[in-house]
């Protein structure tokens, strides 16, 4: 961690009423820790569910918490949320625009809910109306996906915010675009922006992340930086063998059994294997169908390396 203590958790929990019959309620963020520096990057990793969001409302001051302690630059969200979002930029997930005004109104309103001024507004949009390209008269209905996407992030840096909380930034979008938003996240990061963002993305959290926290159950299951991380749990290689309807869950058994060295998931139209022998793996195949029915065949596998 960089730089001064922007944001520290200490046993941070959420839970939500009960419902549907369930007495306890929900608990999304279970009693965890975590702290952010000034001009870091930090990721929540993990699959929905996991309170990532939760975790990001929570910061942002627009929910209170339910158990711990969070400080948000040095203030108490419960006591300071207006001063603290004052402060901070947010990305959500949706885009939430008034697609019947430009890009330009949109940008310019989103200014006047912070309190700046009209010549205050002028001035950073010429700065900001880069990001969009030539379409700063354009309604925002006629932009792209990956257009209106950029839109949301410059409207969330109108205040030059201290903190940028970013819900899973490129879902949704193509390759292309998704590079487009990296190359402007790390620049902004460059300039001293902290961030904060979500993701299901490795590659992604890779790129843009200095630290990671990956959530589950709303626990933090793993923490470090990505190369840690994927030191630490990802096997070099991978493969997924592909077998006839019914025979993957034989096989997946013979493949553990065989000790190829890694985990083995089975999935309704594959095995994947996860090792650090892919050889080894490939030959536990060839054993697996000369087990079989001569007439039974598997499909070719498909064989990936991790980052290195």
């Amino acid at each position: 961690m960089s730089g001064a203590v922007l944001v520290e958790a200490r046993g941070l929990t959420k839970t939500y009423p009960p419902r549907n019959g369930d007495a306890q309620g929900h608990r999304a963020v279970d009693g965890i820790d975590f702290e952010l520096g000034r001009g870091e990057a930090f990721g929540f990793l993990g699959p929905n569910g996991a309170g990532k969001a939760s975790t990001m409302r929570r910061v942002a001051a627009i929910s209170p918490v339910s158990g711990g302690s969070l400080r948000v630059l040095g203030m108490d969200p419960a006591r300071d949320g207006p001063e603290i979002r004052g402060r901070i930029g947010v990305v959500p997930q949706d885009d939430c625009l008034d697609r019947e005004l430009t890009v330009r109104e949109n940008l310019y309103i989103y200014g006047r809910y912070f309190g700046l001024s009209k010549a205050v507004i002028r001035e950073r949009l010429a700065d900001l109306l880069a990001l969009l390209e030539d379409k700063a008269d354009e309604q925002v209905e006629a932009l792209s996906g990956g257009m209106r996407r950029r839109l949301t992030i410059a409207r969330s840096l109108i205040n030059e915010p201290e903190i940028l909380l970013l819900d899973e930034p490129t879902t949704g979008l193509d390759p292309q675009a998704r590079h487009v938003l990296w190359d402007r996240l790390f620049r902004l990061k460059q300039e001293g922006v902290t961030l904060i963002l979500t993701t299901h993305y490795m590659d992604e959290a890779e790129q843009l992340c200095d630290r990671l926290a990956v959530m589950d159950g709303g626990k933090i299951v793993a923490e470090g930086s990505p190369r840690e991380l994927i030191d630490a749990h990802v096997t070099r290689e991978v493969l997924e063998l592909r077998f006839p309807t019914g025979e993957q869950e034989d096989a997946s058994t013979r493949l553990r059994d065989g000790g190829v060295g890694g985990r083995v998931e089975l999935l309704p139209d594959r095995v994947v294997v996860y090792t650090d022998d892919g050889e080894a793996a490939l030959a536990m195949r060839t054993h697996c169908r000369s087990s079989r029915s001569p007439h039974s065949s598997a499909g070719p596998p498909s064989r990936t390396s991790s980052s290195s």
